[in-house]
């Protein structure tokens, strides 16, 4: 796809990302989906209400009437659209940096579009092939109170309130100025918790950490899980479908330990889990200690979602998948990637344990990920052709699922091109971390002389 990505479309706002382009795929949406109502959210970014009045203005010029739902949760926005059996546009960069925004499709049944519905949509926005409705059939904008209400509601009838409540867990919570600042706060007081927080106003501009729940940005929150005495850090990127973890220490946990932990608790033998091709080794390990499959996809969220659903077309039970950057879906609960409500089958553990308990099994392995910029397609594909010499010389097991994967059986090494930013992504796993870094290193170095040459 030229358009939609691993994760829909992004770019830097008012330069890639114009209102011109939000109206296009707006147009196209509403011409491909071709129903008489579709929903627009958005996260808190600066540019967010520009855009959502871009979108409405482009589905009402097909005669889609327009539910405005203002900001909300990305999981939210999902909820609202099985609820009301509508699609929606969600106006989010999701983790990406204060200056990007982005577009995600959501079909009526509260699922992100896999990869044949984006397709269409695709082919009618890039062919421009949009239906024009009459002047006096043009669609009504409405504003809707209540989506954020309803999410929250939602949440506290699906997950163990009680479990949770007896257990008098205090929260320090990072919703880092995001979407989840208006939503997160409410549901784990109502859980019973006490929650402090940390860049908890809505704030487009992030000025107190970007929007990536990621080490280096929430070093605020471990200092507020210790000063307060908390029990467990969490954190969410700019739409809170992700939820990143500290333990009672205030040390940072790993998405990848998290992940495993979790699926160590919701996967009986049979089962199927389903990540990326850039899978921690302690996902296989649980996987294959308890018996079940493992099924591995290009990276994102559409490759996942896309799986998932052909593996439950077959009968097969999915009730955990995701990857070690926090986004985790529970399809028996909805297939969607949520934060909170991922956060809240964490506390259901955390109920029983600390989090360092919980997550010590999965302590073990070190992991490296550094990114190489470019400028042009040429510079992309240069380090792409790098990347592939490199694996054909290297004595290890090649996958090129998503990009270059090399297996060395105590350690791994993958390098592939970003769906959502200019750039090639290069990760690496071992028992080491001297062993991951060179790893990564000898990747790095082998990109960026051929970015030089190109």
């Amino acid at each position: 796809m030229q358009v939609f990505g691993s994760s829909g479309t992004r770019g830097v706002a008012n330069e890639e990302l114009t209102p011109a382009f939000v109206l296009r795929v707006a147009k196209a949406a509403g011409t491909a989906w071709g129903v008489g109502r579709i929903a627009i959210a958005r996260d808190t970014r600066y540019t967010g209400q520009m855009l959502a009045d871009a979108a409405a203005s482009g589905l009402a010029s097909t005669g889609t009437d327009v539910d405005r739902l203002g900001i909300v949760p990305t999981p939210g926005a999902q909820a609202y659209a099985e609820r009301e059996g509508v699609p929606v546009m969600v106006i989010t960069a999701s983790h990406n940096p204060p200056q990007y925004n982005g577009v995600k499709l959501v079909s009526s049944d509260g699922v992100e579009l896999g990869v044949s519905d984006l397709e269409s949509i695709e082919e009618t926005l890039l062919a421009e092939a949009f239906a024009v409705a009459p002047w006096d059939e043009t669609g009504r904008v409405r504003e809707v109170e209540g989506a954020k209400r309803e999410y929250v509601t939602e949440l506290l009838e699906a997950v163990d309130r009680d479990r949770i409540a007896d257990a008098d867990l205090t929260i320090a919570l990072d919703p880092g100025h995001g979407a989840g600042s208006l939503t997160s706060p409410e549901f784990f007081r109502k859980l019973g918790c006490r929650v402090v927080t940390v860049n908890g106003q809505p704030d487009g501009h992030f000025p107190g950490r970007d929007p990536e729940p990621i080490l280096s940005n929430l070093e605020d929150l471990g200092r507020l899980v210790r000063a307060t005495d908390a029990d467990i850090g969490i954190a969410h990127d700019g739409d809170a479908d992700r939820a990143i973890f500290f333990d009672e220490n205030g040390e940072y946990v790993e998405g990848d330990a998290t992940l495993a932990a979790l699926a160590a608790a919701e996967l009986e033998s049979d089962d199927t889990t389903v990540s990326a091709v850039n899978v921690s080794q302690r996902l296989v390990d649980v996987a294959n200690e308890i018996g079940a499959e493992l099924e591995l996809t290009p990276i994102g969220s559409t490759n996942i979602i896309t799986r998932i659903r052909e593996l439950e077309a077959k009968n097969k039970h999915v009730p955990v998948a995701g990857e070690g950057n926090g986004g985790i879906f529970f399809p028996d609960y909805r297939l969607a990637r949520d934060g909170a409500f991922t956060a809240a089958r964490f506390l259901e553990l955390v109920a029983e344990r600390p989090v360092s308990e919980i997550v010590a099994p999965y302590d073990g392995y070190a992991n490296v990920r550094r990114n190489i910029e470019y400028e042009s397609t040429a510079e992309r594909d240069a380090m792409l052709d790098a990347a592939a010499n490199h694996a054909q010389a290297a004595s290890a097991e090649l996958n090129t699922r998503d990009g270059y994967r090399l297996d060395y059986g105590d350690a791994w090494v993958l390098a592939r091109p970003s769906g959502t930013e200019p750039l090639v992504r290069i990760y690496a796993e071992a028992r080491d971390g001297d062993r991951a870094d060179d790893l990564a290193g000898d990747m790095y170095e082998t990109l960026a002389e051929a970015k030089a040459d190109a």
